[in-house]
């Protein structure tokens, strides 16, 4: 990796086919939404929670559920099903909170389930194609491929600092 390259840049590498973008990111985090898998770049990723209810902000989003104390840090928690307008969530026992590192300050974003940490080889990954989504293509990397499995590669820095998030992204970045 180039020492001089920013964290942007370091993240995606120009494909040579078709001027193409796919992420040089290799280690990802699998978690579940629904019957769908998704991938976030696992140096992101601060820490794995259970999913405790945070306290509720007066105007904010609906998906973003509210804040918890962190170790004395106040973190925004996002419901991804909510942001993604999937069926509303059932919490349960595999409901967990992703607490990610995102620029300068910390979000917790609830999924479904983790699944594992996945190693994927630029062979294993394709361009995403261009369809009407609730996902912005800006935020999407790539489709990883591991056996059976596909995984929908989010750029987690791009969602979470975009201007529809609400979340302040001149502090995130």
């Amino acid at each position: 990796m180039n020492p001089t390259a920013s964290p942007q840049t370091s993240a995606r590498a120009t494909a040579a086919t078709a001027g193409t973008t796919v992420p040089a990111i290799s280690e990802f985090l699998a978690f579940k939404l629904g019957r769908e898998e998704y991938g976030i770049d696992i140096l992101r990723v601060q820490e794995i929670r259970s999913y405790e209810p945070p306290t509720r902000m007066a105007n904010a989003p609906a998906f973003i559920k509210g804040v918890i104390n962190l170790r004395g840090v106040i973190v925004p928690i996002i419901d991804m099903r909510l942001k993604f307008n999937l069926e509303q969530a059932n919490y349960d026992a595999f409901t967990v909170v992703i607490v990610l590192n995102i620029g300068r300050q910390v979000v917790g974003m609830v999924v479904d389930a983790v699944s594992d940490v996945i190693s994927l080889s630029p062979s294993q990954l394709c361009p995403v194609p261009e369809f009407s989504s609730t996902v912005d293509s800006d935020h999407l990397l790539a489709i990883g491929q591991v056996d059976q499995r596909m995984l929908i590669l989010l750029d987690i820095e791009k969602l979470m600092t975009s201007p529809d998030m609400g979340l302040g992204g001149d502090r995130l970045q």
